[in-house]
């Protein structure tokens, strides 16, 4: 569930805040960085990867003679100065097309564009992924589905509330929605979602677990109220 990339781009500064935002995305590990196209061909032989974020102007080997050798390819998100390659970049079937200086926001954009067609979304349901890694400053940790009680939105970050932890992470709650076996859990609030088999009991707007009380939003009351009558 963690989507692998790689950043090459011949500009130090650019790498680097590919690096930064890339490390702000709980789903998205940068495995490596390169200043040439030729490196990262020769990582790529033994490493395999599901993105890439790829220069197009660069010395030896330029991004798009990169895309005409790569074998097999992933996805790939092109990062220029030069907005004139952008249809050549549609022609050879890359994932997105960001242009210098690009913002967090569009980053996450291309990025989210790129998880969609991993179809890593589409894993909620396999027995085997019981559990979720969030990244939590620099580091990942792993959270089992069966200790989460509930999950609450705060600005930008998430709260995971489990058994005996709280865990902070940035990613939204249509992001973990996606990740979290739907039989499992359900939204009950534009702020919050549940653990079915945590929940004690359940008053008209109001559900108990344990000793705590998460409210039930006007806009998720009826499809809640069906999941458990169902």
């Amino acid at each position: 569930m963690i989507m692998q990339c790689i950043a090459i781009d011949d500009e130090p500064l650019a790498l680097s805040k590919i690096e930064n935002f890339a490390r702000k995305i709980p789903y998205l590990n940068l495995q490596a960085q390169f200043p040439s196209a030729l490196e990262a061909l020769a990582y790529l032989k033994k490493n395999k990867t599901d993105l890439i974020f790829l220069d197009i102007q660069m010395d030896n080997l330029t991004g798009i003679q990169f895309l005409e050798v790569l074998n097999p390819r992933p996805l790939i998100i092109f990062t220029t100065a030069y907005g004139q390659y952008a249809l050549q970049g549609y022609e050879l079937d890359v994932c997105d097309y960001l242009l210098k200086p690009f913002s967090f926001e569009r980053f996450l954009k291309a990025v989210e564009k790129a998880y969609q067609l991993t179809g890593y979304t589409n894993k909620k349901s396999d027995k085997a992924d019981e559990y979720i890694f969030v990244k939590t400053n620099y580091k990942y940790e792993k959270i089992d589905f069966d200790t989460i009680l509930y999950i609450e939105s705060q600005g930008d970050y998430l709260q995971i509330v489990t058994d005996n932890a709280k865990t902070l992470t940035l990613m939204t709650l249509k992001n973990i929605e996606e990740i979290l076996p739907s039989g499992k859990f359900f939204r009950v609030h534009k702020s919050f979602i549940v653990a079915l088999d945590k929940i004690k009991s359940v008053e008209y707007a109001r559900i108990h677990l344990d000793q705590l009380t998460i409210p039930i939003g006007d806009a998720y009351r009826d499809s809640f109220w069906q999941k458990l009558t169902r």
